[in-house]
């Protein structure tokens, strides 16, 4: 029987973060694979990697969390996104979200809110490119 559990990418430039994402994730049940850059996500797409959702920092060296909100809406793949960051900037939420973004925490968040976004994330109707 194939694994129908959806795979969430999680894109942090910070290596504890990126650890502690992930098991948190995998403890509500669900599959998940790292990368430590935008780049990297758009490689994996490329490749036809297919992910339920993406949860992405906002700042990262090279390309920033918004930038790979928007490469992606010019390749025209719909992946519903769940944005996190340390250091909101003036606005910076309200662009994501008007871009289409599943929804966005400032961090420190709760486990519960992360979750609860990415379920949001993963039901029908969220991968749209607006």
């Amino acid at each position: 029987m194939l694994n129908v559990t959806p795979l969430i990418a999680i894109v942090d430039d910070d290596p504890s973060v990126r650890r502690a994402l992930e098991r948190l994730v995998r403890s509500f049940g669900l599959r998940t694979e790292a990368f430590p850059s935008g780049q990297d996500l758009l490689r994996a797409l490329a490749s036809s990697q297919s992910f339920g959702c993406a949860v992405l920092d906002v700042q990262m060296p090279g390309m920033n969390g918004l930038e790979v909100q928007r490469r992606l809406a010019l390749l025209g793949i719909a992946l519903p996104l769940v944005f996190i960051t340390a250091h909101e900037e003036e606005g910076v939420a309200d662009r994501a979200i008007a871009a289409g973004a599943v929804g966005f925490l400032q961090k420190p968040f709760t486990d519960q809110s992360l979750i609860e976004l990415i379920r949001r994330a993963l039901e029908p109707g969220n991968g749209r490119v607006i």
